[in-house]
C-alpha cells in the first residue's frame, strides 16, 4: 500500500522590486552608473523610474518641475523622455551625470 502523499504548504512569493534595495546615496549611484554602461536607452529610463520610485515619485516630480504623472509616463517602458527631462529628474535625485572617455587611461 502506498502512504498518502504529504500536504505542502504552497510557496508565497512576491514580485521582486530593486526599488526596494536603493536604500542609500551609494546604492543609487552604483545602480544607476552600472544601467549607463550598458549604453540602453530605454534600460536607462527605466532605472531613473526605479530610483524615482525608491525615493518617492511625487517628492522627484515635484523637485524635477514636472507633473507625477508625466514623470510616471516619461519613464515608464512605453516612455521615451526628452533629454531635459532626464537632467531634470537625474538633478531632483540628486545625482550627477559625468563623462569620461571610453579608453582613459587607468593609474
Amino acid at each position: 500500500m502506498k502512504a498518502p502523499a504529504k500536504k505542502t504548504k504552497p510557496v508565497v512569493t512576491r514580485p521582486y522590486d530593486s526599488a526596494s534595495y536603493l536604500t542609500d546615496d551609494a546604492s543609487i549611484a552604483a545602480y544607476i552608473e552600472e544601467v549607463i554602461e550598458t549604453g540602453d536607452a530605454a534600460l536607462v529610463s527605466h532605472a531613473l523610474g526605479v530610483i524615482a520610485r525608491a525615493r518617492g515619485m511625487t517628492e522627484v516630480a515635484r523637485d524635477a518641475g514636472v507633473s507625477r504623472e508625466h514623470l510616471y509616463r516619461a519613464l515608464s517602458s512605453e516612455g521615451n523622455p526628452e533629454f531635459g527631462t532626464v537632467f531634470k529628474v537625474i538633478n531632483a535625485l540628486g545625482l550627477k551625470l559625468s563623462v569620461e572617455p571610453k579608453n582613459a587611461a587607468t593609474d
